[in-house]
């Protein structure tokens, strides 16, 4: 199991690298001078030009540049943001709980409904249970988020006014930021209602964001049971009068569930791009929205770091998900 790890945790270095290139690059395609950016209206003459982009090192050739941010990435130096001065790190570790909550909750109703889903679709192949959830999965989807998302906010806390538009939790709440996560803060506070309130400004987003992971979630679950189901080892429980319950969750979906793990693990990454946009529809205080804001003020370290953070995140639920093979079937490991 430990050399299974190593080999694991090698092929994340050059990915690493890779994804530090990709981030470096796709920043510097983005069309703007940061430094006019930083002056404002008041402009910037040609020599507060080139002093402010020699001290912010933007006169180097690129090359330079790059093994500069690696450089200073190697010591554990994000960089400062250019409009808030602050470093991006704690800007990134102060969002990030809202991103983490509402993606979490995300995955969680995408899973508790998707697997249930696929089971049944597989067990009743050909039904009208079958045909409908498969529908509606493929429906869901091809739904784009932020249409999705405005669907369901007029709907409704428009005309039914049953959620709140945006936000994490009313403003008639007020307590200190404990963990960062909104659920389990508003029950430290003990305030009444406070709870209520941050799960009611909770539901719309998750829903938005569970869409497409629970559609993708369901239809593999259910590819993944329909193999399994007609291998020898389920035949033969079968055929030795098992209980059907017995069959189904021991013997096949056990199997079944190590697609379905990987299937959910890369979610993860469909979870990030999702909450780009469904922070934006909720005005939701999370790293997506951050991650926008920056990129229209050409904030050249946030955005840069921001999305090397998210991808180191991504990269280490992936290893996680690979682990976990080795615990559902240890054959893996031996590989």
């Amino acid at each position: 199991m430990v050399r299974f790890i190593l080999t694991k945790l090698l092929y994340l270095i050059p990915t690493f690298l890779g994804i530090t290139i990709i981030a470096f690059g796709l920043v510097r395609i983005l069309p703007g001078d940061p430094v006019l950016l930083m002056a404002g209206e008041r402009g910037v003459t040609p020599e507060r030009h080139a002093e402010l982009s020699a001290a912010l090192g933007y006169d180097k050739s690129l090359p330079l540049q790059y093994l500069d941010f690696l450089g200073r990435l190697m010591q554990g130096d994000l960089g400062n943001s250019l409009v808030t001065k602050k470093p991006v790190l704690t800007e990134f570790l102060a969002l990030f709980p809202a991103t983490l909550e509402l993606g979490f909750c995300a995955i969680i109703i995408a899973t508790l409904i998707g697997v249930p889903v696929g089971v049944l679709a597989a067990i009743k192949r050909g039904s009208w249970f079958d045909q409908i959830s498969m529908t509606a999965a493929l429906v869901g989807f091809s739904m784009p988020i932020f249409w999705w998302g405005l669907l369901l906010i007029i709907f409704f806390s428009g005309m039914l006014g049953w959620t709140p538009v945006s936000g994490r939790i009313s403003l008639l709440y007020y307590f200190p930021n404990v963990t960062g996560f909104m659920l389990i803060d508003s029950l430290l506070s003990g305030q009444k209602g406070a709870f209520l309130s941050a799960v009611s400004h909770l539901i719309l987003p998750s829903v938005v964001l569970a869409t497409i992971p629970l559609a993708v979630i369901a239809r593999q679950t259910r590819s993944a049971m329909l193999e399994v189901m007609g291998e020898d080892y389920v035949r033969t429980a079968r055929a030795k009068g098992m209980p059907p319950r017995r069959v189904i969750g021991i013997h096949a979906l056990r199997n079944a569930m190590i697609p379905v793990i990987t299937t959910i693990g890369l979610q993860v990454g469909v979870l990030m791009a999702g909450a780009i946009l469904t922070e934006t529809i909720f005005s939701w205080p999370g790293i997506g929205k951050w991650m926008i804001d920056s990129i229209s003020r050409r904030d050249y370290p946030v955005v840069q770091s921001g999305l090397l953070l998210i991808a180191v995140m991504v990269m280490l639920v992936n290893l996680l998900v690979d682990l976990t093979y080795g615990l559902i079937n240890p054959r893996i490991r031996v590989k």
